[in-house]
């Protein structure tokens, strides 16, 4: 054995007889915790079931309580029993701390680890040779279930070294080889300092995580999400974290991050599904980008307004009538008289809320009309108009109960649309806003439309048989990604003096670049007391109107304090590969922030075309070569008109590391290998044009291939400036 070797051992054996040490204690706490559960479910239990005292209400109150802090704490527990400990500081003065996901004590309450949100162990991310705040050596520990598999050293202070043994060529890097899988991993053991700082900012007002491609703008505020819980926890976990991404399939792919940092009081939704609380149902479809950009803008607001305003009933070849008998009189209400009276009842009342005020407004002005000749009091005379047929059919068809999906589907008829958006929507655009709904199912750009309209006309009645929220995926319906503070939440429904879960104490939204104006909308009535975690890069934004988008987030900010942190070094992208998305995106947005490439594989990309006939062949061909080359995940990322087609032909190649995505799909995705087809079509789908190629080009941690269809040229290589291979 040599002598390397034989160090190496003896460090392992160190780190593990530790590990041995705090698994062990785990197991005494969780078989405490468990004794405490059970002795909550047996306090005052008795074989008297036919009356109770005041006192054991009390009691059962406490039993409940008590059981359910240890149940809870067991669920922890149980969470973090794969790599519980993943760091160790050798300080200067000798002393030694252990880093895990959550804190150990032994029996005299000494620290076995320290929680990596403690401030005791903010120099395990924050030290550097430069400044070591005291630390000699920081050592990664890598562990498979209880045992030490690996371990990583940074000497950060020579001087006090000693004989200090530094094993490894460095954590960070390590990690950043090994193969992807289907789920985001946490990157609590290697966080960097400048990720540090951010995910430690302060909670109040708004905090902006900026950073191009790679930078680990996800994975840091998701840590930084579990930060806030841990420092304050009675606020943000009574009040809620809501994080919010670009799809299920994101939320999917980082909702494993959370639950292994100690957490799971967070709620998770896609921007498809923020309103899902209001509106009861989610969506996944996404437009095409002439009714994407029409549906998210702030003209769609005063749009919906005049929609709401619009009352549902045929007007006629007369316009809308009121007429109703009294005794043979007839009282009437013209058109320009209802849009007065409507408008009246509408600046102080939401329509679902308004109903009994119209009908007085209504009563009001028909009441005058009667003649002096009808001897009857006014009580008499209103129960003869309110008891006529004319007038319950009039009313229920004027001021009708409104859902915000009745109200919406009205925009397929182009008459309405003609009135509600003149002024607003070009000739064309109202062409594609009323072809938008002719899919059948709603888009997520939908969602924040359905949100403006449930503000605007306000609660309809509950209905106790509601059905459970859906996501609308593809067709089908699947059920909502839920957490504790949703179920929590729906727990106290039945309650009316409790408080809904609607507005949360914190939101968290990740590609933020991609809100549109009506979302941030959305957005905001979940937030109106929160604070915000903002985390996004304009140079891969879907959304075109960049400055719209500004313009919504000043907003947002207002006068509150407001914090913004960058992250500068790209850890997924290899530099061949980014040095190609650099190129692309600097066409359309010349001031885009450019991550350093910290790693190099020495493979550059291969950019292949292929004639139209053996387009989807040679696409299977590649993508068959990358998954026999790589060990983890391969994706295959391709326009919307192409990528039923793609599915198919990569059918014979079905497997758990094979993934088909649209370029908006593959949002803060990554894969170890990727393909692009089709790039020019991706560019012209997307409303974000190259911005969103340069998203997909910028998904693979090693290799990436792209195959063009050679009839429709390369436009988006022209100005390349190294030549395309292949």
């Amino acid at each position: 054995m040599t002598q390397k070797a034989s160090a190496f051992d003896h460090e392992l054996s160190i780190e593990q007889a530790h590990v041995d040490r705090v698994y062990a204690q785990l197991e005494h706490a969780t078989a405490s915790a468990r004794r405490s559960a059970t002795a909550g479910r047996s306090i005052y239990t008795s074989d008297r079931g036919t009356w109770m005292r005041e006192e054991d209400g009390t009691a059962m109150f406490e039993r409940d309580a008590f059981a359910f802090q240890a149940a809870k704490r067991l669920a922890v527990l149980d969470a973090e029993h794969e790599g519980l400990v993943f760091g160790r500081l050798d300080l200067a003065d000798g002393d030694l701390r252990y880093i895990g996901r959550i804190g150990v004590r032994d029996e005299e309450y000494e620290p076995l680890v320290i929680d990596w949100r403690a401030r005791a162990a903010e120099p395990f991310y924050r030290a550097t040779p430069s400044s070591p705040m005291d630390v000699t050596r920081r050592r990664v520990l890598r562990c498979r279930n209880e045992r030490v598999i690996g371990i990583e050293d940074d000497l950060l202070d020579a001087t006090e070294a000693g004989d200090l043994v530094i094993i490894g060529e460095g954590a960070l890097m390590a990690s950043l080889q090994r193969a992807r899988g289907r789920h985001m991993r946490d990157i609590v053991a290697t966080i960097q300092a400048e990720q540090d700082e951010a995910i430690r900012a302060e909670a109040q007002g708004v905090t902006i995580i900026s950073g191009g491609p790679g930078t680990g703008k996800t994975v840091v505020a998701l840590h930084r999400a579990a930060y806030l819980l841990y420092s304050n926890r009675r606020r943000f976990e009574r009040g809620g974290i809501l994080v919010v991404g670009p799809s299920a399939l994101f939320m999917n792919y980082i909702e494993r991050v959370l639950p292994s940092l100690g957490e799971d009081s967070v709620t998770l939704r896609a921007i498809g599904g923020v309103a899902s609380d209001v509106l009861g149902l989610a969506a996944e479809r996404n437009d095409d980008a002439a009714a994407a950009i029409i549906k998210g803008s702030m003209r769609m607001a005063p749009l919906l307004q005049r929609l709401v305003n619009l009352p549902l009933i045929d007007p006629g070849p007369d316009g809308v009538r009121l007429r109703v008998t009294v005794k043979g009189e007839v009282l009437g209400l013209d058109a320009p008289a209802l849009d007065r009276l409507r408008t009246e009842v509408l600046a102080r009342h939401k329509v679902n809320r308004g109903r009994a005020a119209a009908e007085q407004a209504l009563l009001a002005a028909l009441l005058p009309q009667v003649p002096e000749e009808i001897d009857l009091e006014r009580e008499q005379i209103e129960e003869l108009i309110t008891s006529s047929a004319q007038w319950r059919m009039f009313v229920n068809a004027w001021w009708p109960a409104l859902a915000p999906t009745e109200v919406l589907r009205r925009l397929d008829d182009p008459a309405i649309v003609r009135q509600v958006a003149v002024g607003l929507l070009s000739t064309d655009e109202q062409v594609a806003l009323i072809d938008s709904f002719t899919a059948g199912t709603w888009s997520v750009a939908d969602m924040a439309l359905l949100d403006e309209l449930a503000a605007l006309l306000g609660p309809e009645p509950v209905d106790d048989d509601d059905e459970p929220v859906l996501f609308i995926e593809g067709g089908r319906a699947v059920p909502e990604l839920i957490t504790t503070a949703d179920r929590l939440s729906r727990a106290r429904e039945d309650d009316p003096d409790a408080p809904g879960h609607d507005e949360f104490a914190h939101l968290l939204i990740d590609e933020a670049q991609d809100i549109t104006p009506m979302q941030w909308r959305m957005l905001r009535r979940r937030g109106g007391h929160a604070s915000w975690t903002i985390v996004g890069d304009p140079a891969q934004s879907s959304w075109p109107d960049l400055a719209e988008s500004e313009r919504a987030i000043a907003e947002l900010v207002g006068h509150a304090s407001s914090r913004t942190y960058r992250l500068s070094v790209n850890y997924r992208s290899p530099a061949e590969v980014f040095a190609l998305a650099a190129q692309v995106v600097r066409r359309s947005f010349p001031g885009a922030d450019l991550p350093e490439a910290v790693r190099s594989t020495g493979v550059h990309p291969q950019l292949l075309g292929a004639e139209p006939g053996a387009f989807l062949a040679m696409v299977a061909e590649q993508t068959a070569g990358l998954l026999d080359e790589l060990a983890g995940t391969v994706g295959v990322i391709a326009p919307p008109s192409r990528v039923d087609a793609v599915r198919a032909a990569l059918q014979p190649l079905a497997q758990d590391r094979l993934v088909v995505v649209t370029p908006l799909e593959a949002k803060g995705l990554e894969y170890d290998g990727v393909l692009v087809a089709a790039p020019d079509d991706v560019v012209a789908e997307s409303p974000g044009g190259a911005r969103v190629l340069y998203v997909a080009l910028t998904r693979p941690t090693q290799r990436l291939v792209t195959v063009d269809p050679i009839q429709a040229g390369a436009g988006w290589r022209e100005s390349l400036t190294s030549p395309a291979t292949g």
